[in-house]
């Protein structure tokens, strides 16, 4: 076993979902499109045609859902807000119906013990706000921080804790540069003005839950990767610091008041949208960092490619999860430490960290899945080995606690904690949500020993 033991004696122990993913119920009690019910449901845009109808059907199995945290003894939920079930045009009047769900959901947490993390952004936009710009507009991020105000009021007698977004990097780049998100955008300038309004919806969304709650606890959730060169070459070399800028540096600098880096600014040649105050309002101090860590990106230079004109470059002998992705707990240690000694982080909460495999149910009627509970080990290891060289780690969120809509990849890859069979709905925890149900008890236990 892995030695988890640096681990503070009040780390949270939780799991991560987002509503798109999760929630299905698209067009009940009030709730408009999104931009991902039309992209999910344009021919060819996700894989066999899947969309985020019916989903897991948290909506209304949401009672059992928080069963099952209490069975694994998580002591926070991650989940997101889904703007168009609050506000269906973006703005204007308040769907008190689609509210009431986060109430009882809030609720429903608080009873079990539970500590709500809601994430006001997880890249579900109303297509009513795409339709008159989206995030390339300015406006999008004014109307964000509206709906933030609005969600803070209803809730924030009993939230605490708060991210403003998910992953800007994947609604910005993913969905406005590569076009394989929604909105499916192919448009460097989009793209970069994304990027921009993004960061300043985040800033007034900060400044909007503190005030319904000065006592917030209040953080943004950013998916990073260590970028290493694929060989000594110099054209790699620059080719790794390209992909940390793109990945990390355009992400991390703006909201540690720093700005834009200048040499991705260079790179894309296209003019942010300053104003007069802008920069100030990004960088509003946090109270805490969210990373999503996945995998890191070993590069090589890729002149006729697009931007950042790198490629990724296969790990010999690598052991990859079913995205294809490299097994590389190292990399999450090194951003942890590097968010540290780099960027000062105070508090740091990794906000997503998991992998997909070809679960399938056995004869037994389980779900037998060592390789994740390997992972979920290594990785939790590698959260120990940052927080004994310093990092002020405070928490790990599992993604995912179920099997979900995985996007443009639909219902084919599975990342939970939990099996979902889709056309029943019939809930079983894996073989990997009792190794970390068996963690947390572990390191509880151990806490109390010391105390």
């Amino acid at each position: 076993m892995n030695d988890l033991s640096a681990l503070p004696a009040e780390f949270l122990w939780g799991a991560a979902t987002a509503a798109y993913q999760i929630e299905g119920a698209v067009a009940e009690d009030g709730r408009a499109p999104s931009i991902w019910d039309t992209f999910s449901h344009t021919p060819g845009k996700t894989a066999g045609g899947d969309t985020g109808d019916t989903a897991c059907d948290h909506y209304h199995r949401w009672p059992e859902d928080i069963g099952i945290m209490r069975e694994l003894g998580l002591d926070a939920y991650r989940f997101s807000i889904a703007w168009p079930r609050v506000l269906p045009q973006g703005d204007g009047p308040v769907n008190a119906p689609g509210l009431a769900f986060y109430d009882r959901l809030v609720d429903g947490l608080l009873e079990a013990g539970i500590t709500p993390y809601p994430t006001l952004y997880h890249w579900d936009l109303p297509q009513a706000l795409q339709d008159r710009g989206g995030w390339p507009a300015r406006e999008t991020a004014l109307r964000f921080g509206e709906y933030a105000a609005v969600v803070a009021e209803a809730l924030g007698d009993r939230v605490t804790d708060w991210a403003t977004l998910n992953e800007p990097l994947c609604s910005a780049w993913i969905g406005h540069l590569d076009g394989v998100m929604a909105p499916g955008l192919t448009d460097l300038t989009a793209a970069v003005r994304a990027s921009y309004h993004l960061h300043l919806g985040h800033g007034l969304a900060v400044q909007a839950i503190r005030a319904a709650n000065p006592h917030a606890r209040v953080g943004i959730v950013n998916n990073l990767s260590p970028s290493e060169p694929a060989t000594d070459r110099p054209e790699d070399h620059a080719a790794a610091l390209r992909a940390d800028g793109h990945v990390n540096r355009w992400w991390l600098d703006p909201i540690h008041g720093r700005g834009y880096p200048q040499d991705m600014l260079d790179l894309y040649g296209v003019d942010l949208p300053v104003r007069a105050g802008d920069l100030e309002t990004i960088a509003v101090p946090l109270d805490w960092l969210g990373v999503n860590y996945y995998f890191r990106d070993v590069v090589a230079d890729h002149p006729t490619g697009g931007v950042p004109y790198t490629r990724q470059v296969p790990t010999p002998g690598a052991h990859l999860t079913a995205m294809g992705w490299e097994v590389h707990a190292d990399g999450l240690e090194q951003l942890l430490v590097r968010l540290t000694e780099e960027y000062g982080a105070r508090r740091l909460i990794v906000t997503e960290n998991g992998s997909a495999y070809r679960d399938t149910v056995g004869p037994d009627g389980q779900v037998h899945d060592p390789e994740r509970s390997a992972y979920l080990e290594e990785h939790l290891a590698a959260c120990a080995r940052a927080v004994r060289r310093g990092a002020p780690l405070a928490g790990y969120f599992a993604w995912s606690l179920l099997d979900n809509f995985e996007w443009a990849y639909g219902y084919d890859k599975r990342f939970g904690l939990v099996h979902v069979d889709y056309p029943t709905q019939k809930r079983t925890v894996k073989g990997s949500g009792r190794r970390y149900a068996d963690i947390i008890a572990a390191h509880r236990l151990r806490a109390q020993r010391a105390a």
